[in-house]
């Protein structure tokens, strides 16, 4: 029972990560494809620059939000359901982490929109607002300030992300916040690194594009 609920949980956060809300609102509001303009993703960032800064802090919303309500729901169908592998106990803190993942995943390579997507940082802030709210706060504080004061979103990005890692570590050592939660906040640090590589490279020549 509880395997095919981990499987319900893993395509319902999929499919809700997959919903393109940046690629509908470029759409509505000027008619494009804004994967065609900018960087090519489907994110707040680019939507802020093709469609304007309050749709892109729209679509920065909705993608966290959409994340978040799969990992709110994780916990809702898994209930108190739990099982043993060994050491390892399946319960709903694991449940919540397959969702966000899954929700990460199905943002940045998404069905609905020929598998181009965004970096994931939106949605990785809204699984952790489920998960471990501090860090959440982290990352928007961090992430706001510093993309202010460069006008470089994907600064902000990159070091809101590894300051969540930074108070996971000892949210996690010291006060004994679940092992798996800070597993998924290391693998999806490294994954929105990998994502802006291409922003990384742009920074170190001096050629990244600064918001407004």
């Amino acid at each position: 029972m509880i395997a095919l609920k981990l499987i319900i949980i893993v395509i319902v956060a999929y499919l809700l990560g997959s919903i393109p809300c940046g690629l509908i609102i470029g759409k509505l509001r000027k008619g494009i494809d804004i994967r065609q303009h900018g960087s090519g993703k489907i994110g707040g960032t680019n939507v802020m620059r093709t469609t304007g800064t309050k749709f892109g802090i729209l679509t920065l919303l909705i993608d966290g939000f959409k994340a978040g309500v799969a990992v709110a729901l994780a916990k809702v169908i898994i209930g108190d359901t739990s099982i043993v592998i060994g050491s390892i106990s399946i319960n709903w803190q694991v449940a919540q982490v397959m969702a966000g993942i899954s929700a990460i995943v199905g943002h940045n390579w998404p069905l609905f929109a020929q598998f181009r997507g965004g970096r994931g940082v939106a949605a990785y802030f809204g699984s952790m607002f489920w998960m471990v709210p501090l860090a959440a706060a982290c990352v928007l504080t961090v992430l706001t300030v510093i993309a202010l004061r460069t006008r470089h979103m994907s600064t902000g990005s990159i070091s809101g992300a590894i300051t969540s890692w930074c108070v996971m570590l000892p949210l996690t050592i010291i006060y004994g916040s679940p092992l798996v939660y800070f597993l998924f906040s290391s693998l999806i640090v490294l994954l929105i690194i990998y994502q802006h590589r291409d922003n990384i490279s742009r920074l170190r020549r001096g050629a990244e594009r600064r918001l407004w």
